[in-house]
């Protein structure tokens, strides 16, 4: 099997950065939402941006994509953390004792990065088959 151009890798991590902008903002804007005391928008975009980190490194079996993608999902969590031109803030510092959504979901977008772009690549490692005498 051929290796990748050079083009080819970088215009992968440029997609998988884009990627995963995409699903920071949409992390970022709804991280918010909650049932109740369940904050079911904060679960759903940590599930859904782990997923997408580790298919992303799965699917392409490079670490570099999925740093891309996890590059793109922290840098559109910072732009949109903080206060836009009009004013207004998407991710709201919580009052005194109350549960802070925002730095929840900004530290673990972080641990997902790190847990995926750092775990180890097992794909060369076999499985030893059992010996014939084994199986009698």
């Amino acid at each position: 099997m051929r290796s990748p151009s050079a083009l080819a890798r970088v215009a992968t991590w440029f997609v998988a950065f884009v990627v995963g902008a995409v699903y920071g903002l949409a992390g970022t804007i709804a991280h918010t939402y909650a049932l109740g005391w369940f904050p079911l928008g904060l679960v759903l975009a940590v599930i859904g941006s782990g997923a997408l980190l580790v298919a992303v490194r799965l699917l392409t079996a490079d670490r570099w994509a999925a740093l891309g993608t996890g590059l793109g999902i922290a840098v559109a969590t910072l732009v949109f953390s903080g206060r836009g031109p009009g004013g207004s803030v998407i991710v709201a510092q919580a009052a005194e004792g109350e549960f802070d959504a925002g730095m929840v979901w900004t530290v673990s977008v972080l641990i997902l990065i790190v847990l995926v772009v750092a775990w180890p690549d097992l794909s060369g490692v076999r499985r030893e088959e059992p010996s014939r005498s084994e199986l009698d």
